[in-house]
């Protein structure tokens, strides 16, 4: 073999060999046969100063005193499956920005001609070359800036999904508290619809009560008993549903302390939020840079309109010995499809993606507005119930008072209380509808948590 020629050979040899010694090896991952929800929290490590929320990093985590609402939004930024998920589609786009930013191999052809039979002078030929695709280098930059947009994008969306999520934690947190409140209550108002019913009926058999009244009083303990009942099925849905929310077993048994601590915002500072929405909302920003990646790929069609280019260095040997060293350049001519359909679909995708975050916008303004309306209605018809408890709380003393020396009959005395009971009731339902109307308001508006690497162009909002 010729000197060049294996010297040409074994150079390729140590490159070949290099990059084997480069590569990544295969490391097996077998599915899991078991579930691994915890259903202890205290397994769980949940790292406050890795939480990208200022009122959730200055939050000590710690289980062992019960849970406040504060402490359920940080479990379930750590552990929610779907976060998980999330966090794993960010990590593929990382790996699909550092893709878009390495350089293509260069390709190697090697090709060898023996004469048989020829003359005895003749020698075997070979054709040695090596080219590289100049127009895959001039898209890198391209490519890289659209891989950098749907990093951004997804991180985006990964922030969004962080503060639906806690929004969710929060409103389940004020269920789970509101339900356990509501369970004593509705357990009292059917023990006292049967125990009327109960002694309607001892009185009737006696001959001292009709059947009407017997009929009307079992109704009425039936109904009671239907309420507290459906409040049981309600109280096991909202413990399963926050379980679910924090990716724990559906036997983990949860201590919740406290009350919904977040606070009502300012209309002014909601206002002034809706101003600056486009900034402020995750989601909005995650469409904008969607749409900044779509921008730059829909420029990489444009550009693919022109030739294909790739050029190389090339030495040969004819069988008669004779070295030539020369080029080659390999040109595509832009004659019948010149990436006109390419071209088109990117562009008539930006515009859609452009449709999707002015329709997803003017939504946002709708849903703010209509849940501000919503609001204030359930305000009006909680002072209306709390401007009333007072008067039932006074009567239903003053009837308890009566009923025990023996001047008010069982039947009033039960209404009284009952009449109590049910606008407690309500008082309670009305304040959680309104607690999980501002996490909703507020976390649309983005004012419910913000990231403490938060980089609007306006200026800082505070947390409210």
């Amino acid at each position: 073999m010729h000197p060049i020629t294996c010297r040409f050979a074994a150079g390729i040899t140590a490159v070949g060999a290099a990059l084997i010694s480069g590569c990544t090896m295969y490391h097996a991952a077998p599915l899991p046969t078991q579930p691994d929800a915890p259903s202890n929290v205290d397994r769980i490590s949940v790292d406050s100063a890795m939480m990208r929320f200022p009122a959730l990093s200055a939050h000590p985590f710690n289980p062992a005193d019960g849970l406040d609402s504060i402490e359920i939004a940080m479990l379930a930024v750590s552990n929610n499956p779907d976060l998980k998920l999330a966090r794993d589609d960010l990590g593929i786009a990382h790996a699909q920005s550092f893709a878009a930013g390495l350089l293509p191999d260069p390709q190697v052809g090697i090709s060898s001609d023996y004469v048989s039979p020829g003359p005895r002078d003749a020698t075997r030929a070979f054709n040695y070359g090596i080219s590289m695709d100049l127009m895959a280098i001039a898209a890198i930059p391209g490519a890289k800036a659209t891989a950098e947009h749907n990093v951004q994008k997804l991180d985006l969306g990964l922030l969004w999904q962080e503060q639906q999520t806690i929004a969710q934690a929060r409103r389940l947190f004020a269920k789970v508290r509101t339900q356990d409140a509501l369970l004593p209550l509705a357990r009292q108002a059917s023990d006292l619809a049967q125990t009327r019913y109960e002694t309607y009926q001892k009185a009737a058999d006696a001959g001292n009560l009709t059947s009407d009244s017997v009929s009307a009083a079992l109704t009425a303990a039936q109904d009671a008993h239907k309420q507290y009942t459906d409040l049981q099925h309600a109280d096991l849905q909202a413990h399963a549903d926050l379980n679910a929310l924090l990716g724990l077993s559906p036997q983990t048994e949860l201590t919740l302390i406290g009350d919904e601590s977040g606070s009502t915002a300012a209309d002014a500072s909601l206002d002034d939020a809706i101003t600056h929405l486009a900034q402020r909302r995750a989601d909005l920003r995650a469409l904008a840079a969607g749409y900044e990646a779509q921008d730059s790929q829909y420029r990489q069609a444009i550009l693919k309109q022109f030739p294909s280019l790739s050029v190389g260095f090339v030495r040969t040997r004819d069988t008669s010995n004779v070295y030539t060293s020369g080029f080659q350049i390999n040109l595509s001519l832009p004659i019948f499809n010149r990436n006109q359909g390419n071209v088109a679909i990117e562009s008539a995708t930006r515009q859609r993606l452009r449709d999707e975050y002015q329709i997803r916008l003017d939504q946002a303004y709708a849903d703010i507005s209509r849940l501000r309306a919503d609001r204030a209605i359930s305000q009006a018809q909680l002072r209306g119930v709390e401007a009333a408890l007072p008067k039932l709380s006074q009567a239903r003393d003053d009837a308890t008072r009566q009923y025990q020396t023996r001047n008010l009959t069982l039947g009033a005395y039960t209404d009284s209380r009952l009449a109590w009971l049910g606008k407690c009731v309500e008082a309670l339902t009305l304040r959680e509808a309104i607690e999980e109307q501002d996490i909703t308001i507020e976390t649309l508006a983005g004012l419910a948590v913000l990231p403490a690497n938060a980089t609007s162009t306006e200026s800082n909002h505070e947390n409210q």
